[in-house]
């Protein structure tokens, strides 16, 4: 059965357009529903409304716009290859490191403004060039994904390949992570990213063979359909699960940016194996994108890179309570040590509005301090006494 490519017409470059905007459109939407839920939390932190955040009229706006994006992503495969669809998530990392600096007026000290911004704003350039490049010069033919073509490309022995490798790598990370406790950030992200490019092939699988039952070709009376729809949702959920893991032990700057990189670098091979999407590329086109998709990489690695630093030494004041002397300490250890003797005040901050504790005191040590004080004093009053 021949491939229905619609590459040698002008319907593949309408096909591309259409996803590649659809695409923009819902990353864009999606970020400005993440700062307006964010607003509305912090705006109700604020006040003392005792409303809960699912009462509020913006966290409702946000979760429309949340539903409007994630449905013009979804639609965004249909129309338009995986190497396409997959690198534009950086558009939803540039456009929230936008509104975080207007809309949600994030700011840092202004010793600190000129290096984190100033990496923020090469990085924005660096990831809209990146986006330019890969957008121009990727795979430009579009295959009509019916259910006979997909059963297709599932039997096909380069799919069964790239799906027993990924078997194979997902069950040894997933061994180390469990029993051997490596919890390392990579690991995680790696599983997540194994599971994305399993997603993103059923997403678009299922998005294209409803756009074609909506044209009038039925697809929904295959089951293949309903097996892409269960391993599309089973995998989402379970890279929620990672993603939600991965967020304990590390911070969310560092997750989005590794997370981007290592995701869409898996979608697009699997775009590639799996719907064989540069296939009627030249060498010129391939090397232009993956600069593009290079570029956009180390944009959004030095947006996220900086966008919240950490104090890993804050300094503080002991006295010791038998010679009464203060010292100050500001270098070494990363937080106070515990009481022992001394006391200590001015180092942490009481974020949750809780008093301090009442240090105890050492009423043994504090006798033997006055009996000592006592001592030294007695000669001096028989002197003047003789």
């Amino acid at each position: 059965m021949a491939v229905d490519y619609s590459g040698a017409d002008g319907n593949s470059y309408t096909d591309n357009l259409i996803g590649t905007l659809l695409a923009i459109f819902g990353n864009v939407l999606v970020s400005i529903s993440l700062s307006v839920q964010k607003y509305s939390h912090v705006t109700l932190a604020g006040t003392k409304d005792p409303r809960a955040f699912y009462r509020t009229k913006t966290w409702w706006c946000g979760l429309v716009l949340t539903c409007l994006g994630e449905g013009a992503n979804f639609l965004s495969y249909a129309f338009a290859p995986l190497a396409l669809v997959a690198p534009l998530n950086a558009v939803s990392v540039l456009t929230s490191s936008i509104l975080g600096l207007i809309f949600l007026r994030e700011k840092s000290k202004p010793k600190e403004f000129a290096k984190r911004y100033g990496l923020s704003f090469l990085g924005c350039v660096l990831t809209i060039g990146g986006t330019y490049l890969f957008v121009t010069f990727g795979p430009n033919s579009h295959e009509k994904l019916n259910a006979e073509n997909i059963v297709r490309h599932i039997v096909g022995w380069p799919v069964l390949l790239y799906l027993l490798l990924e078997i194979i790598t997902f069950s040894l990370l997933l061994y180390f992570y469990k029993q051997r406790s490596a919890n390392y950030l990579v690991v995680i992200l790696l599983l997540v990213a194994l599971l994305g490019s399993v997603t993103v092939i059923t997403v678009k699988a299922v998005s294209g063979m409803l756009v074609l039952s909506v044209e009038g070709t039925m697809q929904l009376d295959y089951p293949i359909f309903y097996v892409m729809f269960v391993c599309m949702v089973a995998t989402v959920v379970f890279q929620a699960r990672f993603l939600s893991q991965a967020c304990k032990l590390y911070d969310s700057s560092l997750i989005a940016g590794v997370n981007y990189i290592l995701s869409t670098s898996v979608s697009i091979v699997a775009g590639a194996i799996f719907y064989l999407e540069f296939n009627h590329e030249d060498v010129l086109h391939i090397c232009m994108f993956l600069l593009g998709t290079a570029a956009c990489f180390l944009g959004v690695f030095l947006i996220t890179k900086n966008r919240k630093r950490t104090k890993t030494f804050e300094p503080y004041v002991t006295m010791d309570m038998a010679n009464g002397v203060p010292t100050i300490h500001d270098k070494g250890l990363v937080v106070q040590p515990e009481y022992n003797g001394s006391f200590s005040y001015g180092a942490l901050v009481n974020n949750d509005g809780v008093a301090p504790a009442t240090l105890p005191v050492n009423q043994k040590q504090a006798a033997v301090t006055a009996r000592s004080a006592a001592a030294s004093h007695r000669p001096a009053d028989q002197k003047k006494e003789d």
